[in-house]
């Protein structure tokens, strides 16, 4: 044989020398694992019974979810309807507002003029103008009416 032989034939001793401990190891964590199959068989069981729950409740969650979508939908659509209604109203609420303001401010200058007093220069001027009752009957409706009394 020759040296190359030699270091070569060295070589593969060294190489099973260090495989020989590895092997050994292995062996014991396939021994562990077989041992613990079957508590590894139930972790995995257990695993797949809560994917299955998670699975079921994800499905409940959506159905749920899709419940309340329906129910804020149909909310909506009413709320769309009292939105206009709303619009509606105010529109006539203005536009009245505007009619019943022009009718004062056309009555005001006609009540004043006709129900107005000549000034007496012997009389004392009237101090309280507040204090004093509507000087027309116009006047008289529209402050019951603003009070809210027939």
């Amino acid at each position: 044989m020759t040296l190359l032989e030699w270091l070569a034939q060295g070589l593969v001793i060294l190489l099973l020398g260090l495989a020989i401990p590895i092997a050994w190891r292995l062996q014991r964590a396939l021994a562990t694992v077989r041992a613990e199959r079957h508590a590894l068989a139930a972790g995995a069981e257990g695993l797949a019974e809560a994917t299955r729950a998670a699975e079921a409740a994800l499905a409940r969650l959506r159905a749920g979810a899709e419940q309340a979508g329906r129910q804020l939908a149909e909310k909506n659509a009413v709320a769309d309807t009292l939105r206009e209604d709303l619009r509606y109203l105010t529109e006539r609420a203005e536009t009245l507002a505007d009619r019943l303001e022009q009718g004062v401010r056309a009555a005001r200058p006609l009540a004043q003029d006709a129900h107005a007093p000549q000034p007496d220069p012997a009389a004392p001027a009237a101090a309280s103008p507040r204090g004093a009752e509507p000087r027309s009957a116009a006047e008289r409706q529209l402050l019951q009416a603003l009070a809210g009394r027939p």
